[in-house]
């Protein structure tokens, strides 16, 4: 298979853990004789010094050109300590969002038995977690028009909107991927207050008819949140809107005990894009100390995603997992017995290596 793949490093520590993805990904091609070639471009806090933009038309092109991104983080302090600037890092994110029709979210959320005793839950609450978290992504109060602020600056407002097709398009995949888990999708909504959730939750109980082998509940987001934290064993696929599907992935980044063990999948009716829910971390730019984890991931999710290539990527996830039982890894993780980056994700590709070396 031949595949181009954009490299959107970013800020922060997205050059460094995105590198060990594309590490991963190298890895996967040379074993399986794929020929992916890769190219990069910029997005973030560097594309506003370079550009004036944080989302350049170059980086669109590029990406608009790839069949599929790995992205890493955006988000700089001299941005986010001036609340006067008018160009920040983060409208790179949205805009991308928009320009290129990533509409929804993708994120696992998986507890590795390693690590159970990081987690600031209990052990036995956490144990054998697995659910995915699907998130509609360009709509919403994020994007909701108008919005602005009273003239006297002591008032402001956000709308929030929902068509009946972007609930549809968002929903279907995630009907979709419960088929291929336990059958069962929780809709997250906030139905008794909101005309926005009254309006997701009739259109997934008219969609639920066209799937009747997927049992579907329906949970206000205080009790989700209340929930993930309490049984998040309970959830198989979560289906919910912008807002709240960032609030409790962020939520339930928790389980996994560091914040750094999470991937994500952007997907778009043309292109997806793959990047590490963590931010940039930019005390940690340059250090060689973040964990790659999260990248790595996405690079898996990346080859299953857009490429369908569900054993190879099913093989960085389990290099990861005998990485991560190995004691290999960041600060984050085991500060006593901490690995670098590049030494996490060179272990990673000896475990792809080792496994490619059982399986063949």
């Amino acid at each position: 298979m031949k595949k181009n793949i954009a490299v959107l490093p970013g800020d922060g520590i997205g050059p460094e853990v995105t590198a060990q993805g594309v590490k991963a990904l190298k890895a996967v091609a040379e074993l399986y004789g794929h020929e992916f070639t890769y190219e990069e471009a910029l997005v973030g806090a560097v594309a506003i010094d370079a550009a004036n933009d944080p989302f350049p038309a170059e980086t669109e092109t590029v990406c608009r050109g790839a069949d599929a991104i790995l992205f890493g983080a955006i988000g700089h302090p001299k941005y986010d300590d001036d609340p006067k600037a008018k160009v920040r890092p983060e409208q790179g994110l949205l805009a991308m969002r928009k320009k290129l029709g990533l509409f929804t979210n993708v994120r696992p959320v998986t507890s590795y038995d390693a690590l159970l005793s990081i987690s600031p839950l209990k052990e036995e609450i956490i144990k054998g977690v697995d659910f995915v978290v699907f998130r509609e992504l360009t709509g919403g109060i994020y994007f909701g028009q108008p919005r602005g602020r009273s003239e006297d600056g002591t008032n402001a407002f956000d709308t929030c909107n929902y068509s009946k097709e972007e609930i549809l398009r968002v929903s279907n995949l995630a009907f979709q991927a419960a088929r291929n888990r336990s059958g069962k999708v929780t809709l997250v909504d906030k139905a008794n207050v909101l005309a926005t959730s009254r309006l997701w939750r009739e259109t997934v109980q008219e969609l639920a008819n066209d799937y009747p082998d997927i049992t579907l509940d329906f949970m206000f987001v205080d009790n989700a949140a209340m929930k993930i934290i309490q049984n998040p064993g309970y959830f198989d696929v979560v289906l919910t809107e912008n807002m709240f599907g960032d609030i409790i992935t962020d939520e339930a980044s928790v389980i996994s005990g560091s914040l750094g063990m999470l991937p994500s999948a952007s997907i778009g009716v043309e292109r997806s894009l793959f990047e590490p829910i963590h931010g940039s971390y930019p005390q940690a730019a340059g250090k060689n100390i973040a964990n790659p984890f999260g990248a790595i991931l996405s690079a898996a999710m990346l080859l299953e995603y857009a490429f369908g290539l569900i054993e190879e990527s099913k093989t960085i996830k389990e290099a990861v997992m005998k990485t991560v039982d190995s004691g290999v890894v960041t600060e984050d993780i085991d500060k006593d017995k901490s690995s670098s980056t590049e030494e996490v994700g060179d272990k990673v590709v000896a475990m792809i290596h080792e496994l490619s070396a059982v399986n063949f």
